[in-house]
Parts: structure tokens; sequence; C-alpha cells
């Protein structure tokens, strides 16, 4: 199937809003939203839940009155917003549900943008837009600039909530929202969804406005904490019946869950490692990099068949080579390179003399901060469509150094480096497992298969950019890679080599994949934060610059 669909006929969209005891001229505001819209194929489907007001029912029915398109559902008893919310749905004629809360607000072109999508792509089951927060004085603010599709960052948050938009038989299929999960009833449906859907577009435009009132979870994420137990059980429904296992625990925060995974204790893992041997200090203490890397790994992982490959310079000292063996035993293999330094190519070699049925490519300068980081870093790959994993590294100081890769705008970045450790990021970014542009080969997971389907490393790129291509080439075979924030390790970089760039490396790497343009896909929120803070940076040089011109001028006086 193309997913092509030009000359549909355009959809009816059946807006759903289950109500009960919201501020009336917030209400009114938020039918005005929907009566409004440029595009006029629609029906809003206003469920009342038995509000105790009966001013708010006088408002429905009024408005009802005014526009034959909006239907008015009067419940007997209160039913929460589950249940109103099925009412709703089952109501609805139109072939996708649009879902807007009682007191929020669509953009005027709201449905015009989904009608056009959805006029692109006849297979597309799920829609979502980016979204941003209203006060009661009319002042917007959070802007969330929302990832494409990202299934594993779903599991750990409900980031697409508004404004989504369902094929409406999809919806009723999987048997619309479900009771026991009221205040995280949108997550939960959401991740079914996901399991099922052919196709899912996110528009990267704000087409909704979230509107803060008191006691709602926009202003307070603290308002409803019923709602982040029922998100937490929603996940771990949803790893159990698609049948990853796993645990889901709450995050540092409301609303974000951390999913810890089980790896088959039988799967077999080669550690892919280069080095020369270097020696150097951290914390005021000397240390062989790639023994203490070595012996630091081995020891916060309980994997039963770990297998070490050592890739090693002829400069390597022997009495290295011996640590080795002794922090290793008979899981040590041990190859020599006797060959012009190129990391692509040791890597490969290594590979090459490795045994396990995955790969953790690793540089010689880490140390383990997570125990089981091996099996949250190799697990994932065994679930549909991840091709690479990568973890989160940090320097010596405790400050970021990788937190996954960003391609965009010309340019290849480590989004959030010199961020402090336990920092959340733009909506809880560096807190989630998710999807990324790429991550780093100084720790990175991929299987035996991938690998050489794909064709390992670029000995091309001896130096840089081999983990950039790397990358290219799991995304380009339609593959995801994920990042992980709970496999923590330091990496002490720049320990071992001295750090520098050629231009050469990286037009190599342009002339193979194209310049990367735009938005990174995947972390769109840090971009727009980068350039806020450069152009903050800019105003605060120019305030300061102006600043000592007066300065300056009153002096020559």
């Amino acid at each position: 199937m193309s997913g092509r669909a030009t000359g549909a006929k355009p959809p009816l969209f059946s807006v759903v809003t289950p109500v009960f005891n919201p501020p009336l001229d917030a209400l009114d505001a938020a039918i005005t939203s929907v009566v409004e819209q440029t595009f006029r194929r629609w029906e809003l489907i206003l469920v009342d839940d038995r509000s105790t007001d009966p001013e708010v029912l006088e408002l429905l029915r009024r408005r009802a009155a005014e526009e034959p398109r909006i239907k008015v559902v009067e419940r007997e008893t209160n039913g929460h917003i589950v249940a109103a919310s099925n009412d709703g749905i089952e109501a609805a004629v139109g072939e996708f549900i649009v879902l807007l809360d009682h007191d929020d607000l669509l953009t005027p072109d709201a449905l015009k943008r989904n009608a056009q999508l959805i006029r692109e792509h006849d297979d597309v089951d799920y829609l979502y837009s980016d979204e941003d927060k209203v006060d009661d004085t009319g002042r917007h603010y959070d802007l969330f600039r929302k990832p494409s599709w990202s299934p594993e960052r779903l599991r750990g948050q409900m980031y697409t909530g508004h404004l989504s938009v369902i094929r409406t038989s999809v919806v009723r299929a999987i048997g619309g929202f479900r009771e026991g999960y009221d205040g995280s009833q949108d997550h939960d449906l959401i991740l079914r969804v996901g399991e099922v859907a052919r196709r899912v577009v996110h528009i990267p435009e704000v087409l909704y406005h979230w509107r803060v009132v008191p006691g709602s979870a926009a202003g307070d994420s603290n308002a409803k904490p019923y709602a982040t137990i029922a998100g937490r059980n929603a996940v771990q429904d949803h790893l159990d019946r698609i049948g990853i296992r796993a645990e889901v625990t709450h995050g540092p925060v409301p609303g974000i869950y951390h999913v810890s995974r089980h790896l088959d204790p039988d799967v077999s893992v080669s550690l892919i490692i280069p080095t020369r041997g270097t020696e150097g200090m951290v914390w005021g203490r000397r240390r062989v990099f790639v023994v203490d890397a070595v012996r630091s790994l081995l020891a916060a992982t309980d994997q039963e068949h770990v297998e070490v490959v050592v890739v090693y310079d002829t400069s390597t000292p022997p009495h290295v080579l011996d640590a080795l063996r002794d922090v290793a035993g008979d899981d040590l293999t041990l190859v020599r390179f006797t060959e012009p330094f190129n990391y692509s190519r040791k890597m490969n070699l290594g590979v090459l003399h490795s045994r396990g049925s995955h790969l953790v490519l690793l540089n010689d300068d880490l140390e383990a901060l997570s125990h089981g980081w091996l099996e949250q870093l190799v697990a994932p790959l065994f679930e549909p469509g991840v091709g690479m994993t990568g973890a989160a590294l940090y320097f010596a100081n405790g400050t970021i150094q990788h937190a996954g890769h960003a391609y965009a705008r010309k340019n290849y970045k480590h989004p959030f480096i010199m961020e402090p450790r336990g920092a959340l990021g733009p909506f809880g970014a560096l807190a989630l497992n998710r999807e990324a542009s790429g991550v780093t080969a100084a720790c990175a997971a991929i299987s035996r298969e991938v690998f050489m389907e794909i064709g390992g490393f670029c000995e091309a790129l001896p130096l840089n950019f081999n983990d950039v291509d790397l990358s290219c080439k799991i995304r380009r075979s339609g593959r995801r890679i994920v990042w992980l924030c709970n496999v923590e390790l330091y990496h002490f970089e720049s320990q071992s080599r001295a750090r520098s760039v050629a231009a050469w490396e990286k037009d190599l790497t342009v002339a193979r994949w194209g310049m990367p343009r735009g938005q990174d896909e995947l972390l769109p929120q840090w971009w727009e934060g980068t350039r806020r803070v450069a152009s903050d940076a800019k105003r605060e040089r120019r305030r300061a610059t102006r600043a000592g011109v007066r300065q300056g001028a009153g002096r020559r006086r």
C-alpha cells in the first residue's frame, strides 16, 4: 500500500468532549473553538457527566440549539471521564475521533491540518500535534515541540497528548477507553492504538491550547496523584500485552515512568573494546583505563555469557595485557592490531574475532554507574524494529557527555552536553528512554546479525563520525535507535587521546548521507531551547556592548 490518497473524500471529524462542572466561560470558549474551525466537516459531541451545576447543561443545550452539528448526550449518572468519553465515541458518526477537553481550545486550523494529512495518507490511524498552555490572562507558554512517533518515549511519558485524532474504527476495535485508568485514560488508549496503528503522523504545529485552570493537571502535575498510578499500570499492561519482560516504576516527577527490562541469561554478549593500554589520573587516582573499565563493566552485570574482546595496539604494555587476563580470565579474547590507528578497522576486527550473538561497542575509558547496565542496554534489541541502543554517559565531573545524538541544522550534535546528571531536560527528555537520531559508539549495543547486514563501521572514517555513519545506516535500514536514560556510565573522554575533528571527516559523512537539515525530528524541543539560549546570550552581549559604549562616552565627556 502506498499510503497516498490524493483523491479521497474529506473526512468527517467527531469531536468528543466529556463535560463535568467546568468554568462556564472556559466551556463556552472550547465550544466556540470548534464552531469557528476553518474546516467545516465536523460534529461536536458534548457528553454531560451529570454536572452538579445546572448552568452547565443549560449552556450545552443553548449551544446545540444554535448549531445543528452539536450533539448533547445527557448522562443519568456520573460515570467519570472514561464512561463519558465512551458515550461520546458510541454516538460518533465521523471517520475520526478528535479528543477535546471541556476547558481547552483548538486553533482555528486544527481540523484543516489534520484533514490535509489524512488526505495524503489513506492508512493513517493516529495523528497528534504540538501544543502549548494558556493561562487565564491569555498568555501562552510551555510550548511543547514534540518528536516524531517515538514508541519508547510513549512508554515513559504520555508525550503525544493534545491534539489527538484517531480513526474511529481503530478506537472501537480496541474497546475505547478502559475503566480503572481515570486520569491516564488517554495514555492507556494511545498505547493500545500504537500497538495496532498502520501509520502514526506527527503534525509539528501547535493545534491545541491546554488551558490552565485551578485543579487541572496542566497547572499542577500533582493535582491528580491517582493519575500517575493509573499511568504506571497502563504502561505495565502494554508491556505485558506485547511480550516485553519488564517492570515499570515511577520516574523522578509525576507522569514519567522508567522501564527496567529483563534479558534472557542465556544470551551471549561480546564486549568489543579497542585500546593501547593508556594510563591516566581520574579523581586523584592513577588508573589503567582499559583494565579498570573491564573490571567495572563485569562487576556491574549479572549476565552469564559475556566475552571481552580487546583489540590492542602493539604499543600496549605487556603488564596491561596480563592485568586483563587476571580480570576477565577465560572470557578474554585478545586481538593484536598492527596497522596504523583506525578505530573503525579495530572495531570491525574485534567483531570478526568475537562469538556473541550480540555486541556491545565500548571505549576503553568507561566506568559503570548502574548495575545491570549490560542487561538494560541489550534487552531492547530483541524488540521489533530496534536496531541499536545507547547509554547515558557522564564526564568525570558528573555532567552529561552523551544523551543521544541529534542530526539537524547542518550539524551533528551532542544535545545537553555539560548539563548536570539528574537534570530533567525539556519536558523530561533526559529522564526518559527515547528514540534518537544516533548514539555514540563509546557505549552502544547491536546484534551481530544487524552489524553484519549493514556492513559494520566505515573504515574510511578512522577517527571521527564513524558512529554517526553507523547510526545513519541503522536508520536507513528502517530500524530505530533507542537511547536509555537508566544505563549510566562515566566516560573519561579525551583521557586516552587528544580530541580533534578534521573538516574532511564531516565532509565525507555529508557526502555519504547528505547535510542534516531542519530540526531534529526526534528531539525538536532541544533545538528550540538552544536557539532560545543563544538568542538570550546574543541579547545580553548587545546590552553589554551598548552599556559599555554609554559608559565610555560618559568617561570621554
